[in-house]
């Protein structure tokens, strides 16, 4: 007995690859280390400490962790290759079409032929899109790190214990 198929196993593959590309955006928020006071260290010198080692960390490292996690939304393919495609060969196939007597035949030809094209171009749209979205998250991912290692420095320096 043959086993069924997911119909469309292409569909369940790219949410896969988007939540993927998108995982550290989102972990990028979550990995701030925690500093603790070890030296007895009021909340309130703790805010100012941390604002000052925010400053610090910022200019040492030229990373702003608020405009990182305000970076503009990830890449995504171009949509309407198909249609453009599908357009373009029925134009190109209905001349040809006209010169070998029948441009509607030629038209439908060329629109079928198009719209394979536009789904090819829909294809590597959508493989440069994740490509770059996974470079992104790799440089902010990258960066946050650099910064946070440079802030946890600073309140260790200031008396904390960092984790």
């Amino acid at each position: 007995m043959k086993q069924r198929q997911h119909p469309k196993p292409y569909l369940a593959l790219g949410a896969l690859a988007a939540a993927l590309a998108l995982a550290p955006f989102q972990a990028t928020a979550q990995n701030k280390p925690i500093a603790y006071p070890a030296k007895g260290q009021s909340q309130q010198q703790q805010a100012s400490d941390d604002g000052a080692c925010y400053s610090w960390a910022k200019q040492q490292t030229g990373i702003d962790p608020a405009q990182a996690a305000n970076a503009p939304p990830p890449a995504q393919a171009q949509s309407g290759q198909r249609v453009r495609g599908a357009a373009g060969g029925a134009a190109a196939g209905a001349v040809a079409g006209a010169i070998a007597g029948d441009a509607g035949k030629g038209a439908a030809i060329g629109a079928a032929t198009g719209t394979v094209a536009g789904g090819m171009a829909h294809r590597q749209s959508r493989r440069q899109a994740n490509a770059a979205n996974q470079q992104a998250a790799a440089n902010t991912s990258q960066a946050m790190g650099s910064y946070y290692q440079a802030w946890g420095a600073c309140m260790q320096g200031r008396g904390y214990s960092v984790q």
